[in-house]
């Protein structure tokens, strides 16, 4: 073999011996490939593949709408998942996850209904502000009353939400603002039942989520009033403690708290925390 010969297959022999040790080098000691799991890689597009199962999620009920069409966003992006979701007035939720209730994720409308389960230690981590929403007066379509704010409820027949609900206790910090004193007719467990009475013509108007008044635009109108601005609530997420799909709890919260999930709940009518 010639001299130049003879230095090519020692520099090749080389190279394949630096290559073997760096791969060793970076290989954990278990001889393991498979990817965190933790929530940053799992809301990602690269880990859908890791995520499967089944996910249920507890959520206030003026997330529905929302959730709904982000679920079947998460789904296919990650193929074998398959979200249930459990809509309904937060603090009745939070009861619930407290009990025992199987669930993986809660998303509430509140922090004071998010401590039920935080004080219980039900969550997985510190729950995260991912939206936040604010009130509006849900009328039929038209206006026939000619409501323009809060005052003009004190004599027409109105529909709230219970104060021990989210819609309920921004409703009464609302009508404080604005000196107002109110009966209602019916008191509802959750914010779409506030809003149904409306639109079954039950009630004149109803304290809503502006993101309800939007979703049901075809059916009702919204009357904004500047007291809103002193009842704004605050929406946490938190990766429930005792979930039966961990890995996939924590890539659903993380997608919420997406970029891509931002720009849809802000189409949706909330704001940005």
């Amino acid at each position: 073999m010639s001299t130049a010969r003879r230095r090519s297959a020692v520099a090749v022999l080389a190279a394949a011996a630096l290559a073997a040790g760096l791969t060793a080098c970076g290989s954990s000691g278990s001889g393991s490939t498979t990817a965190p799991t933790s929530a940053a890689s799992a809301g990602t597009a690269s880990s859908a593949a890791k995520v499967s199962g089944s996910i249920t999620v507890f959520a206030a009920a003026s997330l529905k709408e929302s959730f709904t069409q982000l679920g079947k966003k998460f789904e296919a992006a990650n193929p074998g998942t398959k979200i249930t979701f459990n809509f309904g007035g937060s603090s009745a939720l939070a009861r619930s996850i407290v009990s025992g209730a199987p669930a993986d994720v809660f998303a509430a409308a509140s922090p004071a209904t998010m401590k039920t389960v935080t004080d219980a230690e039900a969550a997985n981590g510190e729950p995260e502000v991912f939206v936040k929403n604010t009130l509006e007066i849900a009328v039929p379509k038209g206006n026939p009353k000619h409501i323009t704010g809060l005052k003009d409820l004190t004599g027409v027949e109105v529909a709230l939400c219970a104060q021990q609900v989210p819609c309920g206790a921004a409703a009464v910090k609302a009508l404080d603002a604005a000196g107002v004193k109110l009966t209602p007719v019916t008191l509802e467990q959750d914010v779409k039942g506030a809003l149904t009475k409306v639109e079954l013509g039950e009630v004149d108007a109803s304290l809503v989520y502006r993101t309800d008044v939007k979703a049901d635009a075809a059916k009702i109108d919204g009357v904004e009033f500047p007291e809103a601005a002193k009842a704004v609530n605050d929406y946490p997420i938190a990766a429930l403690a005792k979930a039966p799909n961990a890995a996939a709890a924590a890539a659903f919260v993380e997608y919420i708290r997406s970029p891509e999930a931002a720009q849809a709940l802000t189409a949706a009518g909330f704001q940005t925390p």
